[in-house]
């Protein structure tokens, strides 16, 4: 089966991160192999996706990637499957890289996922809203979701009737399709005790009330993607140790698998298991995470202090992105306000109890001659705050996403540096 979905709602929260988990696991039970994508800067619903479908997840962000390079990244072999972010319009404050831009720029189908649960004869009206908006956008089919009762569902169907859109699924309203969430998102999938009986259970949900042959039907088989490779942001050293546990858990499947195509190698350590990076690599990632419920574990990690220190006197690289530069800093104080030390590679203090909200995209000019010299696209979500930062050289200087100046992010001293922005991709110009 090839083609693909793009699996879009209104808005947040009407459940299509479960449903969609579920549809690639039916569909992988069925005997398909599905390729899953998560659209837009998330860290956290690849990991679930890739449990679902039992392949790597990647990203496609139309805002932050190149056309060629989201292209690229979303050559894979099987049945495309994408879960959009927020509503099928919402976008970067500039008013682009929504779902609908995504699906035009793959010429993917949209199923419509429906949260019913307080309306009734109000759907049509929603529905032909979304569809008539943008005449470039096929809305190919709807998922009703959290409908209550048949009768419930007996006036949806006579509502959308008039619309001649296919509906695809009427999913009850079920307390057991819920993800525990915290301040940046749902739960880490490695948290998640019993995933794969959710996931499992999400899939027999889907069977039982999605049309399947239908979904796979409604799949474009001419999905514009690129087979050329297209570098995106470059290796940072030959031989990159990158930190990989669930304090460090938000590194994107496309760099690193951009790195290995440029020819560099890639390995990986836990921190919290306090393994320290090999004593061969000249480069190390410290990826965002959440860092700020380990702290204590990470600090008494000697090993780890042991290892980053030895890097640092070799002269390897080291990179840290958001959690990553907390922990490269000298002092993270958590959220109960206990300071915890932290490696002192960089002299910077973070707070997660002055908690502050940080999110937007972000266009960045890298320092000449620093680390990330030339132009990025990048992601800020974070709640810390920075409260104390020595002498150094700036990162990068920022605007966001409708060139309002942000001034200096980041820091840099001799070859250690980190900042709380997670980058995307590099840009011809911003």
């Amino acid at each position: 089966m090839t083609g693909g979905l793009l699996i879009a709602a209104p808005h947040s929260g009407s459940g299509k991160t479960v449903l969609t988990l579920g549809i690639m696991r039916a569909l992988v039970e069925l005997g398909h192999k599905v390729a899953p994508f998560k659209a837009g800067p998330d860290f956290i619903d690849p990991a679930f996706h890739a449990q679902a479908a039992g392949r790597a997840c990647y990203n496609l962000d139309p805002w932050g990637m190149r056309p060629d390079y989201l292209r690229n990244v979303a050559a894979h072999d099987g049945f495309t499957i994408v879960e959009g972010m927020m509503g099928l319009f919402d976008a970067a404050a500039d008013g682009s890289g929504s779902c609908a831009d995504l699906a035009v720029l793959l010429g993917l189908p949209v199923l419509l996922v429906v949260d019913c649960s307080r309306q009734s004869h109000s759907v049509a009206a929603l529905v032909r809203g979304f569809r008539d908006h943008r005449a470039d956008v096929n809305i190919a089919a709807l998922i009703l979701n959290r409908v209550s009762t048949a009768r419930h569902e007996g006036l949806l169907r006579e509502a959308l009737a008039v619309l001649d859109i296919p509906i695809a699924g009427v999913v009850p309203l079920s307390n057991t399709l819920h993800l525990p969430e915290r301040h940046l998102g749902l739960v880490q999938a490695g948290e998640h005790g019993a995933l794969e009986a959710f996931v499992s259970g999400a899939a027999r949900i889907v069977s039982q009330h999605i049309d399947l042959t239908m979904l796979s039907e409604l799949g474009n088989d001419h999905v514009k993607t690129e087979s050329a490779k297209i570098f995106g942001i470059a290796p940072l050293g030959q031989r990159v140790a990158v930190a990989q546990d669930r304090a460090f858990a938000f590194a994107y499947p496309h760099i690193l698998k951009g790195w290995r195509q440029a020819g560099a190698g890639v390995s990986f350590f836990s921190p919290l298991n306090d393994e320290g990076p090999g004593a061969d690599v000249d480069a190390v990632y410290l990826p965002g995470g959440y860092p700020e419920l380990h702290a204590g574990v990470l600090a008494g990690s000697a090993k780890f202090r042991v290892g980053m220190l030895a890097a640092k006197k070799r002269g390897a690289v080291i990179y840290g992105e958001c959690g990553g530069f907390m922990v490269l800093g000298d002092c993270l104080i958590d959220a109960d306000g206990a300071a915890h030390s932290m490696l002192g590679l960089l002299p910077v203090t973070t707070s997660f109890a002055t908690r502050q909200r940080h999110l937007g995209y972000r266009k960045l000019v890298g320092r000449k001659g620093g680390l990330f010299e030339g132009h990025y696209r990048a992601h800020e979500f974070h709640y810390s705050t920075l409260i104390g930062q020595g002498s150094g050289d700036a990162l990068f200087e920022a605007r966001d996403a409708n060139g309002v100046d942000l001034g200096s992010y980041g820091l840099q001293v001799g070859k250690v540096a980190g900042s709380y922005l997670h980058l995307i991709d590099i840009m011809e110009e911003n």
